[in-house]
């Protein structure tokens, strides 16, 4: 029997009583195209960290039990190197003991696919002018850098090449950390959000319901109710709330979140792949001045976003920026992350036998041993890689 949240959609759009985050998860409506989507990232997710090193030092490979002491990997659960040599498109190993990795040209061509240093310039501007403080943690930028396209090097080709637009000053409220201001004129800024140029009416967003989406009247009615409520867009500004007192009307409630939606959509528009994992957009949640629960937010509009929770992390796409599990407007760096992301859907395959499963997985082990690299199993199919 389908959940109560699957049969009653309406109450997406009211408060969830004492439903759990978790249970709000479980219960929302599958949409296999992007459930698809994300599955394909996981391998080139769980290898982010490594490919990381490996482009920071492209003269020379380096050696696994380097690797192995810096990096917390979580690769696969019968060691990293089966992991590796599951992708030889993408790695490279090469002997002698200890191995040695690097990346093979095809992935490091596609990899260094970046923003030019003056669109990169562009979407910063943007990213920080809907900050209320113009200002946000280089750290948290740095988390969500390969998502916005921008630059390895965008704290010197980008911020520090453009400092009539953005300035670096030490972060008060923690040590050893920076704060990445905006002071480029407010008054000569004119952006227009990103779904100005899809909107049906004004205050709307466009609506593209998973498959088998049941739309009650109920849900209907609520729908163009929330649809024609006025909110404040990403990039105004918003008038504190007076008082420190939690409660608010209902109304202001769905103002806020309405607002949390506009930031959403416009933080996904500035994205090259129109997605990013929550926990990382989480980050800016303060610095935008969201006061609701961004995964709720995600989860409440299934007609806007969608939330999937593959590989044990939760990723959220813009719904409209997607038919049939593809971008409607791919550019140079989408096309070419797709082309990674084949590279490692490939696997060995069309490259001959001679590694079957089992020399993989036995090959594996002995190298591990005498590479001086270990792994621990854990129920889940990652693991952790560390030093013996």
């Amino acid at each position: 029997m389908p959940s109560p949240l699957r049969r009653v959609p309406a109450r997406l759009l009211h408060a969830r009583g004492k439903t759990t985050s978790a249970q709000h998860v479980a219960a929302r409506h599958l949409d296999h195209a992007f459930e698809r989507l994300a599955a394909a990232h996981l391998p080139l997710v769980a290898a982010s960290p490594l490919v990381d090193a490996l482009r920071a030092s492209p003269a020379e490979p380096l050696a696994l039990p380097d690797l192995a002491r810096r990096l917390p990997l979580r690769l696969h659960r019968r060691g990293p190197l089966h992991f590796l040599r599951l992708f030889p498109r993408v790695f490279s190993l090469r002997p002698p003991l200890p191995l040695s990795l690097s990346l093979t040209p095809a992935a490091a061509g596609l990899l260094a696919v970046a923003s030019s240093p003056a669109d990169a310039a562009r979407t910063l501007h943007r990213l920080l002018a809907m900050s209320a403080s113009r200002a946000l943690p280089l750290r948290a930028v740095f988390r969500v850098w390969r998502e916005l396209a921008l630059p390895d090097d965008f704290e010197d080709s980008v911020v520090a090449g453009h400092p009539h637009l953005f300035r670096l000053a030490p972060n008060p409220t923690e040590p050893n950390t920076h704060v990445l201001h905006l002071v480029a004129d407010p008054a000569a800024e004119d952006f227009t959000p990103a779904v100005d140029k899809t909107r049906p009416d004004r205050y709307a967003f466009k609506l593209q319901y998973p498959p088998g989406f049941r739309l009650t009247k109920e849900y209907r009615k609520k729908v163009k109710e929330w649809q024609q409520l006025p909110y404040t867009g990403p990039y105004e500004v918003v008038c504190p709330r007076a008082g420190k007192s939690k409660r608010v009307s209902k109304l202001a409630r769905r103002k806020m979140e309405k607002r949390a939606v506009g930031i959403a959509h416009e933080f996904l528009s500035l994205t090259v792949e129109k997605m990013v994992e929550v926990e990382k957009f989480s980050q800016f949640r303060k610095w935008f001045g969201i006061e609701v629960n961004v995964r709720d937010v995600f989860l409440d509009h299934p007609g806007i976003f969608y939330l999937s929770a593959k590989g044990k992390r939760h990723t959220v796409f813009l719904r409209e920026s997607y038919d049939r599990g593809k971008l409607v407007e791919p550019n140079e760096v989408s096309e070419a992350r797709a082309k990674l992301v084949e590279l490692m859907l490939l696997r060995r395959r069309g490259l001959g036998n001679a590694n079957s499963s089992a020399n993989m997985a036995s090959g594996a082990t002995a190298d591990a041993k005498e590479s001086g690299v270990d792994f621990v199993e854990h129920e889940d199919c990652l693991l952790d890689v560390s030093e013996t």
